[in-house]
């Protein structure tokens, strides 16, 4: 999986790219809680418009950062889910949890 990340003021774009599984979940978790020590980060956005499949791993890692998050006083929010992304996040409750757009 590929991964770019913006900080623009205190909002991190993060914007994976492949698919968010068991294999990569850890890594990308590793490098998004990183970003957001290092840029005093308070909300963020994560753009899976580039992301073709996501399991319980991909979930687990929006969940935690969702928490980590609000943790600190900010929203998170997920935009461009693919249409099977999308399902996921329905079928496990994420989008009632986590602002989507």
């Amino acid at each position: 999986m590929k991964l770019r990340m913006e900080s623009i003021g205190t909002t991190l774009v993060v914007k994976p790219d492949g698919e968010l599984d068991q294999s990569c979940a850890t890594e990308l978790r590793t490098d998004i809680d990183r970003e957001i020590i290092r840029t005093h980060t308070k909300n963020l956005i994560l753009d899976l418009g580039n992301v073709t499949f996501m399991d319980s791993s991909g979930i687990g890692m929006i969940i935690g950062r969702y928490k980590q998050i609000q943790a600190r006083g900010g929203k998170t929010m997920i935009i461009r889910p693919q249409p099977q992304v999308d399902k996921v996040l329905e079928l496990s409750g994420l989008k009632k949890i986590v602002e989507c757009g």
